[in-house]
């Protein structure tokens, strides 16, 4: 396939999927319908040329495909009846619904799949990305990749889901599924959980590209605004989180004018847009932090304030350790190393902060700060132990080799 060509197709594809899913509801064999039409496509547009409506002639031949596959079954006759009431005329495919695309993200993160393979089969459906792409991504063979994504499309079939409006009962509860199987991409996209690389450009990328798509199709919904904009003002910082041999540079230590001031624009004006409408959602006060930081031209000049009392609403929307954990280093930079402590202390018998490194790490740079370098040594080195991710594991043990 011509490189012209797949950049045309790729963002056709959850489109063309959406629609077979929503009418014919087998997710298996409309995808297997869809790939037999990209190969159409890739065959017949490079020497014939673009279709005028190229959506529309993806939609019409897959349709066929699908049609023709489950003539061809041995259970043909008993299905030839159920298919020609199916079948529809060219003109009633020819212009696909937009939210389609939303139909299909909704289907991926069914509450019957686990949120892995959430994550893989919003990926490998909407995202376009091949199963190999993903495996890699996330580190893991591909024959893992492609069971996990196996076991999702095989639950959504065993709970027989079917999808009709996107506003129809249900789907506002659905939508913040979404939403987070997105921020989870984009968090691995942004810091690799394991690997030799910090970051996975391709995966925040694409989050970013998934979670815009959302935001044309519910412009309305001020949650997933304030999701576009907290990726974008942290993706902002992406250039600059890294020296030129991969080492991990911690925020008050990087270069800020390698931010990307476009994104940062953007993600600011995209929140300042919303965050004074009720409801407050978290996702809007997370960026609302971003924000924040991206703005002061200096760590020292950050406004810890305003961010403490942030992360104090933040509790309050929903409370978590992982939000205690990150208040510990606003309220440390206002009240002093020691107040930030005792908000670890408030944590640390939680079950859910027992395996991480992020605790004994934030631990360790509050210690330093407060003047022990013996016990700071002692959670660094205890962090890098725990923490997949190799550029964290050399930044971690190079903080425990500097305090001796």
């Amino acid at each position: 396939m011509s490189g012209d060509v797949g950049e045309l197709l790729r963002p056709l594809v959850p489109r063309v999927l959406g629609v077979l899913v929503r009418r014919y509801g087998q997710f298996d064999a409309c995808e297997d319908a869809v790939q037999e039409a990209l190969v159409a496509a890739s065959e017949q547009w490079r020497e014939g040329g673009v279709p005028d409506n190229p959506l529309s002639w993806l939609v019409t031949v897959a349709t066929r495909r699908l049609t023709d596959h489950w003539r061809s079954e041995s259970a043909r006759r008993r299905r030839e009846e159920t298919v020609a009431a199916r079948e529809v005329p060219d003109a009633a495919v020819a212009v696909p619904d937009e939210d389609d695309t939303l139909t299909l993200l909704f289907l991926c993160c069914h509450p019957a799949v686990s949120p892995p393979s959430q994550v893989a089969l919003t990926l490998r459906a909407v995202g376009g990305l091949t199963t190999a792409q993903i495996a890699k991504a996330f580190l893991v063979p591909e024959a893992t990749m492609t069971r996990r994504i196996t076991r999702a499309k095989e639950s959504i079939a065993a709970a027989g889901s079917t999808f009709g409006d996107p506003e129809a009962a249900g789907y506002a509860e659905r939508l913040s599924v979404v939403l987070q199987v997105l921020y989870l991409i984009f968090n691995e996209g942004y810091t690799a959980t394991s690997g030799t690389d910090l970051q996975v450009p391709e995966l925040a990328q694409e989050a970013i590209r998934l979670t815009r798509a959302v935001r044309a199709l519910r412009p309305e919904d001020d949650e997933v605004a304030g999701l576009l904009a907290l990726m974008l003002l942290t993706d902002a910082r992406r250039p600059a989180r890294t020296a030129e041999d991969g080492t991990l540079v911690p925020l008050d230590a990087q270069d800020r004018t390698r931010w990307d001031r476009a994104m940062i624009a953007e993600g600011t004006e995209l929140i300042g847009r919303v965050l004074g409408r009720a409801p407050v959602g978290v996702y809007q006060v997370q960026a609302a932090i971003a924000a924040l930081h991206d703005e002061a031209p200096s760590a020292e000049t950050t406004d810890w304030v305003q961010i403490a009392q942030l992360y104090e609403v933040l509790q309050e929307l929903a409370p978590s350790p992982v939000v205690t954990l990150n208040q510990a280093i606003a309220v440390a930079m206002v009240d002093g190393p020691g107040r930030g402590l005792e908000l670890l202390d408030s944590i640390a018998a939680d079950s859910r902060m027992q395996q991480g490194h992020r605790l004994d790490a934030v631990r360790a740079h509050l210690l330093e700060r407060a003047g022990d370098a013996v016990g700071a040594r002692e959670c660094y080195l205890r962090a890098a132990g725990r923490t997949g991710s190799v550029p964290e594991r050399r930044y971690l043990e190079e903080q425990a080799a500097r305090l001796g």
